[in-house]
Formats: C-alpha cells, structure tokens, sequence
C-alpha cells in the first residue's frame, strides 16, 4: 500500500491518466459533511460484504476522517488480493486544511 500525503494526492490526481478509485470508507453522516467529489461511500463495517463489487485491479485511494480507518481499510484489501491501493494519511481533515479550505470539517 503507498501512502499519500494531501499535497501528494492532489499532485498526482491532477497529473494522472487514469482515474482512480475514490473509496471512502467513513460513515453516512460523516460523508454528508464532507467528501471529495466522485468518491464512493463504503462504510468501513461493509467492505467485507461490499467488496466484490470492486475492482481488485483498478488503483483505489482509500479514505477517511484521518487516515487510520482507510489504513485499515487498504490493508484488508490487500490481504483480499487488491494490488494497487493508496492511503490518503490525515484523511479529509488534512485534505480539506492543506488542498481545500473550503471543504467542511467536522
């Protein structure tokens, strides 16, 4: 699993081909304050069950409020056979103090 930073997120979204995954694994309501856009809500507790619906191949960006349920989050993927996962460390906190202030905190 790599490890990005918000800077180093925002860098490489903007100057990748592809487009990746945008995983967030945090809860409802949580998502209902703040999300980056086209990200898919799959709360942490469902991937279990949910994660047939992804793809193992395609690059996934998993997040969070702060990086440590998205760490998690990526590891199990792992372990499941997924082989291109980034963690955003800091999460939405970070993403939205250092990339878009503008972004709601909670």
């Amino acid at each position: 699993m790599r490890e990005f930073d918000a800077q180093q997120l925002d860098q490489y979204l903007n100057s990748s081909d592809s487009t990746p995954l945008l995983l967030d694994v945090r809860q409802d309501w949580e998502y209902d304050i703040c999300h980056l856009a086209d990200s898919l809500l799959m709360p942490m507790a469902q991937v279990p069950a949910l994660m047939t619906e992804l793809d193992k191949s395609r690059e996934t960006v998993v997040i969070c409020h702060h990086g440590i349920r998205s760490r998690m989050i990526g590891a199990y993927l792992e372990q499941a056979g997924f082989d291109n996962i980034i963690n955003l460390q800091g999460g939405l906190d970070a993403w939205a103090k250092i990339i878009d202030n503008t972004m709601s905190t909670y």
